[in-house]
C-alpha cells in the first residue's frame, strides 16, 4: 500500500532523512517543522500516516497527537522520541499513538514501523468494507417479513421514529427488540448521533447506576477516575435500555428522575449534567402485570410507555419463516464462503413445523449451523439439529393415523350412500347415479373401488 505520509520535526535533517527513505519506497511525503504547521497541512490534505517528534517548540508532539486523535482518530500516529525518554513514548501510546521510534534509529526501523502501520490501515479498511457488505445482508437496517403483524409494527415505527417520545418495545426473547430500537434511531433525525445499547439485566445495581449515570473519582472502591455515564455518552442520540423489567426499585426511581428532569447526577457527584437523549426501552416480561403486583413503578411505566411496540413471536408469523430461513442461509453462506442455492423440501418442512420458542434468534442460530454443516449446494434435513428433525417426525407420526381415520370414514360414508341409492332404484345404476349427482361411469368406478356387490 502506497501512502500519503506526514513527518513533523523541528530538525531539518530528520525531515530530509524520512523524506528520502519513504519517497524511495513510493510514498508521497509531506513535512512540517512544527505542530502548528502540521495542523494546517491536515486541514488541506488527507494523510494515511503521521510521524512526529515529541519535543518541539510551539505545539509539542503530545499536544499534536491529542489534536489529531480528536479529529482523525483512525490515522496511525507514530511518535519519535530520544533515548532515555521512553516514559514519554509510553504515555503517548496510552493517549492513542500507534507506535514509537527511539533515536537513534536505522532505516530498517522506519520501514518496519511504516509497514506495520499501513498493514493496520489495510485491515481497518477491509473490516469497514465487510461491515458495509454485511449491513446490507443483515437485519440491522430492515425487518425481514411480509406478514400483517410485521407490516403493522413497521407502520407504527415509521410514524413515531422522528419524535421525542419514549418507546417501550415488548416481546419474547429473540423477537428482535434491539433491531426495532435501531430502526427507530435510524429513521429519526438523531441517526447521525450515537446509538448506545445496554442490557440492564447483566449488571448488579451499583454497577448499572455507574454505567448509566457515571461516577466521580473516589465515589466507591475502584473508582480511580471520573467516568462519563452512558446517558451523557448518548447525548443527542438514542439510549436503548434492554431488559428494563429487571432493574431494582431504587434504580427505577433514579431512572424516573432522569427522564423527568432531563439531567443526570454521577454517583458520588454533587452537580447534575444536562443531556438530550431519546430513551427506548425493551422488556420480555409483562410490565403491566409487574406494575399491578408492585414490582415496577407505575409512574416509570407511563414515562417509558408513551408509545408501545408489541413484537409478535415467530409462531404467530409463520408466513415469514420461509423468507427468514432463506435470508439467514444467504447471510451465512456469504460469511462462510459456502455455495448454497436452496433448502430441500424435507428440511423446509422441518423448519416450518418447529415451534421456535427462541423466535428469530433461534432460527438464525439453526440456519448458521445448517450452513456450516451442509456438504453440497443444498441445506438438507441432516444439517438441521436433532430436535428440529424430531419435531417433524413427531408431527408426522401424530398426523398420519388421523388422516387414515378421516379417509376411512369418508370411504364408509360413500359406500353407504351408494348402497342406499341402489336399494331405492332396485339396482338401476343410471337412476342411482342421477340421485347421487354423479355420472354413470363415476358410479361404476366407485362400485368397483369399494367392492360393492362382491361377496
Amino acid at each position: 500500500m502506497l501512502a500519503k505520509i506526514l513527518v513533523v520535526d523541528d530538525e531539518q535533517h530528520m525531515l530530509k532523512l524520512f523524506e528520502k527513505i519513504l519517497t524511495r519506497q513510493g510514498h508521497e511525503v509531506r513535512t512540517a517543522a512544527s505542530g502548528t504547521e502540521a495542523i494546517s497541512l491536515f486541514e488541506k490534505n488527507d494523510f494515511d500516516l503521521i510521524f512526529s517528534d515529541l519535543l518541539m517548540p510551539d505545539l509539542g508532539g503530545m499536544d499534536l497527537l491529542k489534536e489529531v486523535k480528536a479529529r482523525y482518530s483512525d490515522i496511525p500516529f507514530i511518535v519519535i522520541t530520544a533515548y532515555g525518554t521512553i516514559e514519554s513514548a509510553v504515555e503517548a501510546m496510552k493517549t492513542g499513538a500507534f507506535d514509537y521510534l527511539t533515536k537513534p534509529f536505522r532505516k530498517d526501523d522506519i520501514l518496519l514501523v511504516t509497514g506495520k502501520a499501513l498493514k493496520y490501515c489495510e485491515l481497518r479498511n477491509e473490516v469497514k468494507r465487510l461491515r458495509e457488505k454485511l449491513k446490507d445482508k443483515d437485519g440491522v437496517k430492515k425487518i425481514i417479513g411480509k406478514s400483517k403483524a410485521v407490516r403493522d409494527v413497521l407502520k407504527l415505527v415509521a410514524r413515531v421514529a422522528d419524535s421525542q417520545a419514549t418507546v417501550l418495545i415488548q416481546g419474547e426473547s429473540g423477537t428482535g427488540k434491539e433491531l426495532i430500537a435501531r430502526l427507530l434511531h435510524d429513521l429519526s433525525s438523531r441517526r447521525d448521533k450515537p446509538f448506545i445499547a445496554v442490557d440492564c439485566g447483566v449488571f448488579p445495581e451499583h454497577l448499572l447506576q455507574s454505567e448509566l449515570f457515571g461516577h466521580v473519582k473516589g465515589a466507591f472502591t475502584g473508582a480511580v477516575k471520573d467516568k462519563k455515564g452512558l446517558f451523557i455518552a448518548a447525548d443527542k442520540g438514542t439510549l436503548f435500555l434492554d431488559e428494563i423489567g429487571t432493574i431494582s426499585s431504587a434504580m427505577q426511581l433514579n431512572l424516573l428522575r432522569v427522564l423527568q428532569e432531563k439531567e443526570v447526577r454521577p454517583v458520588g457527584g454533587i452537580a447534575s449534567i444536562e443531556g438530550d437523549v431519546r430513551v427506548v426501552a425493551a422488556t420480555n416480561i409483562d410490565l403491566e402485570e409487574a406494575m399491578h403486583e408492585g414490582r415496577f413503578r407505575r409512574d416509570l411505566y407511563y414515562r417509558l410507555a408513551v408509545v408501545t411496540v408489541d413484537l409478535p413471536p415467530l409462531r404467530e408469523r409463520r408466513s415469514d419463516i420461509t423468507m427468514l430461513a432463506y435470508h439467514f442461509m444467504q447471510k451465512y453462506a456469504a460469511i462462510y464462503d459456502k455455495k448454497l442455492s436452496d433448502i430441500t423440501p424435507d428440511a423446509m418442512q422441518a423448519i416450518m413445523q418447529n415451534p421456535w420458542p427462541g423466535n428469530v434468534r433461534e432460527l438464525e442460530n439453526v440456519m448458521e449451523r445448517a450452513v456450516l454443516l451442509s456438504a453440497g449446494t443444498l441445506i438438507d434435513e441432516a444439517s438441521l439439529p436433532l430436535p428440529v428433525r424430531q419435531m417433524m417426525s413427531y408431527k408426522t407420526k401424530q398426523l398420519a393415523p388421523f388422516k387414515t381415520v378421516i379417509k376411512a370414514a369418508g370411504r364408509e360414508a360413500e359406500r353407504k350412500a351408494i348402497l342406499k341409492a341402489l336399494e331405492e332404484t332396485s339396482g338401476n345404476k343410471t337412476r342411482a347415479a342421477r340421485i347421487l349427482g354423479i355420472s354413470r361411469s363415476s358410479l361404476y368406478n366407485k362400485i368397483c373401488a369399494l367392492g360393492i356387490g362382491k361377496s
